[in-house]
């Protein structure tokens, strides 16, 4: 449906990787208009968790657009997110091409909106190829316990799965597993 706007640049950051680049959805209006209401229609939590930096250009416009998203929940590289002590969270993620890390704020998880004593969230991310950096959130945000109140995971939502890297699977025992995309053949 939007594979023709994504862009493919092979070996990098490295060699054996293929880079897939969302980012020309920033210079078409109607594809862009397009994916974010394809993004609405599949994310169904209230509250979204999101990675930096391309999760949040797709995030943001369904906090002002859509009908239920109420919160988004930024998840930032190391030394973005002013915190007080105590509030910020580390995350250690696997990605197809080493480990990193990410962070997020507890103080951003009690802004979340509550449907059934819990905080429901979509993790959303522009590409699902290995699964690493979703599964760290995942299990991360799953222990946290804010103001009383349980995280649950409703659903991984990416705009571009590659499956030849089986993210899916790793994902699927969390929750279900949605994408706009599937390359097909695209390591």
């Amino acid at each position: 449906m939007f594979e023709n706007v994504i862009k493919h640049y092979p070996d990098f950051p490295k060699p054996g990787i293929d880079f897939i680049d969302v980012l020309p959805f920033m210079q078409d209006k109607e594809a862009f208009r397009q994916v974010v209401a394809e993004l609405d229609r599949v994310c169904t939590a209230p509250n979204i968790a999101t990675v930096e930096a391309r999760g949040f250009l797709f995030a943001a416009p369904l906090l002002s657009d859509s009908a239920h998203v109420q919160t988004i929940v930024p998840i930032r590289k190391k030394g973005k997110l002013p915190h007080a002590e105590g509030d910020l969270v580390k995350v250690l993620i696997e990605k197809e091409y080493g480990s990193d890390e990410v962070f997020y704020r507890r103080s951003d998880l009690s802004a979340c909106t509550t449907t059934d004593d819990c905080i429901e969230l979509t993790i959303l991310d522009d590409l699902l190829a290995t699964g690493g950096t979703a599964l760290g959130i995942a299990e991360s945000l799953a222990g946290e316990v804010i103001g009383g109140r349980k995280i649950r995971i409703k659903e991984f939502v990416f705009l571009v799965e590659l499956p030849a890297l089986q993210g899916r699977k790793v994902l699927e025992g969390i929750a279900p597993v949605r994408s706009l995309m599937s390359l097909e053949g695209v390591e």
